[in-house]
């Protein structure tokens, strides 16, 4: 029986154009139906907060956190000073803990950290968007970072869940290292499973896609940057049943974002 669907997704900041691109987020988020969702590159400002317009949409809880450094992203778009960029989380059940974290090396960077009180018990679960700069002063310490955070969650009743825009491909030496698997972990004995590893082997879950016109107006290629791990443990919950992309095409003519969405379905 699936227990719980698990959603990660860039919502692209202020970029294109946001209010337009608002009700296809929302409409790809009805489709999908999601228990807990990780939002990337959310925005803020003193009127509204995009979270908590879906979430009031959808009859979800929320939260919401950003890095200390903001100038770095209002500079790119046309904002005043009251613009914020943050992760955020959406969830069916109450969050009774949050807290937003400055990433290490790149404080316009932030991670969201929650418990959700689930009917079959509390689910940790982290949201974060990475740096672009890879390296022992970008990614890698941050994913250090994020290894050690999880290490200290409670995991007695859920395993840990980590989502989000880790901004490297799957074989970088970073995410080897953050999995733990085949190579020397940042945590000893630390196993993180990403939940893609559960897809059909054919399907490459490009979350960077070169068919969404917004990523293809950029030089990088197609790949797979985005993620929904889960701490192995020995629970039943928290087992991958299946996992797909979402948010791949347009909606009424409009691209919600130039990410795909990452589901996942786990065990209860």
């Amino acid at each position: 029986m699936i227990g719980v669907r698990v959603m990660t997704w860039n919502l692209w900041w202020r970029f294109g154009d946001p209010e337009r691109r608002r009700a296809a987020i929302l409409s790809v988020l009805r489709e999908q139906q999601p228990d807990l969702v990780g939002l990337q590159e959310v925005w803020a400002d003193d009127d509204e907060n995009l979270a908590e317009w879906l979430a009031d949409a959808l009859g979800l809880h929320w939260a919401f956190g950003t890095g200390s450094d903001q100038e770095t992203w209002r500079v790119r778009v046309d904002g005043g000073p009251g613009l914020r960029n943050g992760v955020a989380v959406l969830s069916r059940w109450p969050i009774s803990t949050e807290k937003a974290y400055d990433l290490p090396g790149d404080p316009s960077r932030s991670a969201l950290s929650v418990l959700v009180d689930a009917p079959q018990g509390t689910i940790p679960l982290v949201t974060t968007h990475l740096s672009v700069l890879s390296g022992s002063g970008g990614r890698s310490a941050q994913l250090d970072w994020l290894a050690r955070h999880v290490a200290g969650l409670p995991h007695d009743g859920h395993p840990p869940l980590v989502v989000g825009d880790l901004n490297a491909m799957p074989d970088s030496d970073e995410l080897r290292r953050f999995a733990g698997v085949l190579t020397v972990g940042f945590v000893p004995d630390q196993v993180l499973l990403d939940a893609w590893w559960f897809a059909d082997p054919g399907d490459p879950g490009f979350t960077w896609d070169r068919a969404n016109p917004h990523a293809a107006a950029w030089v990088a290629p197609s790949g797979r940057i985005d993620y929904i791990h889960v701490l192995q443990s020995a629970h039943r919950a928290g087992r991958v049943l299946g996992v797909h992309r979402a948010g791949t095409t347009a909606v009424d003519g409009v691209w919600p974002t130039d990410h795909a969405a990452v589901v996942a379905d786990l065990s209860d």
